[in-house]
């Protein structure tokens, strides 16, 4: 079996956790705030159920007695249970690479003048800074939290902050008009 995306794990763990339709499945993403970490679009719900469905992952049973308005309600299968625990594994204990555009811009920074790269980075700093308070808001307002959602939030956050810190000690680098080292 092929390695799952974190939007397919996404879905499948949120279908594991109590069997759903599309509909709620997007209710769900947002009231937990899923999409702050994981890419999962409104439209591609049903592409991915339907992945997961092909694969044997899930099976759907209508409702509402077979009417041309009933919902389809997703169950795991076995396979899929197995899938998403496997998958779940691989995430928690194999670091994955990613490839955010800051590396890009970094990569690229001899292009800018040092106010430039130091305004931009400074834009970042409050764009940062708004997405760790709305964080910190939305973790505070759920509580109390499962342990698994409250190592969600703290990871999320201690990514910010490291991000908020390194932006202050590179910004700091560049008013002291040093824009070779960083």
């Amino acid at each position: 079996m092929r390695d799952l995306t974190n939007a397919e794990l996404a879905i499948l763990g949120l279908i594991v956790e109590a069997p759903r339709h599309g509909y709620e499945i997007e209710q769900v993403i947002e009231e937990r705030g899923m999409r702050e970490w994981t890419e999962i679009g409104f439209s591609s719900i049903y592409y991915l159920l339907n992945r997961l469905e092909d694969e044997g992952l899930i099976a759907p049973e209508k409702t509402a007695g077979g009417s041309p308005k009933a919902r389809k309600v997703y169950h795991p299968t076995a396979t899929g249970t197995i899938a998403l625990s496997d998958g779940t594994r691989r995430a928690l204990a194999l670091p994955h690479a990613v490839y955010p555009s800051l590396l890009v811009g970094l990569a690229n920074w001899p292009v800018l003048e040092a106010d430039a790269a130091r305004t931009a980075l400074l834009d970042r700093h409050a764009v940062v800074e708004s997405t760790l308070k709305r964080i910190i808001g939305r973790r505070a307002e759920q509580q109390p939290l499962p342990a698994f959602v409250n190592a969600l939030f703290g990871y999320s956050i201690g990514q910010l902050e490291a991000e908020l810190a390194w932006i202050e000690d590179t910004t700091s680098r560049l008013e002291g008009g040093n824009h070779e080292e960083g």
